[in-house]
């Protein structure tokens, strides 16, 4: 009698394990679900002012289609990536001397000893980091404010941080002035991210430290990414992506050699 009771006891026990579990399992995917749902309903109803500029497109275009949707090592393929580069002026990003250039997949010296990257690692570092309209990003070294445009041209919420600066307040003039006004600008050291607009959907970082930077990590949020070069000035760098998973687990991924100012600041303390 007693193993008889035993035994309805567990089938009962196994019985209402099963109940939760399919439950919770109904529940999570019904989350899920709800939460696709409300951010494709965001990405509907968000608008924000794009600038145009009819100057030079025709140089855009071609620029876009030999040297980034054409080109023969990793061509870009995301049709919003390839408009937002058609759509922003790089000749209105780089110093007056060099702009008879701005159209060329090249790197180009934009002062203070940094430089605007050549627009097919722009495209690519873009693409990467697989964004959508509403996401949250946040871009370390402004530089020119070139690629900080590029982004914006994705979601309005694109937050970007200069060290130098008087590199950084021109390049947030030069972005108020072109019509970026969605863009958020700050004078700082980019090792630190921007903990008071924390977590981003997306961080993209445009000098190479040493190491990945943990503060970045810890303000990016589940689910999100990080495109960033990584190794010494004088030897290879690899341009990587952080994932951070659903569950806080962060995967590294190594993309292909690169070459990219190093970060400064804190990040020579580490």
């Amino acid at each position: 009698m007693k193993l008889k009771y035993t035994f309805l006891f567990t089938v009962v026990v196994s019985l209402i394990i099963f109940v939760n579990l399919s439950c919770l399992t109904d529940c999570t995917q019904e989350n899920r679900i709800n939460t696709l749902h409300k951010k494709r309903q965001t990405q509907e109803s968000l608008s924000w002012v794009r600038p145009r500029f009819e100057y030079r497109k025709e140089e855009r275009l071609r620029m876009v289609r030999n040297e980034i949707r054409n080109a023969p090592f990793s061509p870009i393929k995301n049709a919003e990536v390839l408009k937002a580069m058609e759509a922003v002026p790089r000749h209105l990003f780089v110093p007056e001397p060099y702009r008879e250039m701005a159209y060329e997949n090249h790197p180009l010296p934009i002062g203070y000893g940094q430089t605007i990257s050549q627009p097919l690692i722009v495209a690519h570092m873009t693409e990467l980091l697989d964004i959508s309209p509403g996401d949250k990003v946040l871009e370390i070294g402004t530089g020119s404010g070139y690629q900080a445009a590029v982004l914006s041209e994705l979601t309005p919420y694109v937050y970007t941080i200069e060290i130098i600066e008087e590199l950084g307040r021109q390049a947030g003039d030069l972005l108020y002035k072109l019509g970026y006004k969605t863009i958020r600008v700050k004078i700082g050291d980019g090792y630190e991210g921007w903990a008071e607009y924390a977590p981003y959907d997306g961080i993209i970082v445009t000098c190479a430290p040493e190491n990945i930077p943990e503060p970045l990590i810890s303000q990016l949020k589940p689910g999100g990414r990080i495109i960033i070069p990584v190794g010494k000035a004088d030897q290879t760098q690899w341009l990587t992506v952080v994932e951070k998973t659903i569950n806080g687990k962060v995967r590294k991924k190594a993309q292909y050699p690169v070459i990219f100012v190093p970060m400064t600041g804190k990040t020579k303390e580490k």
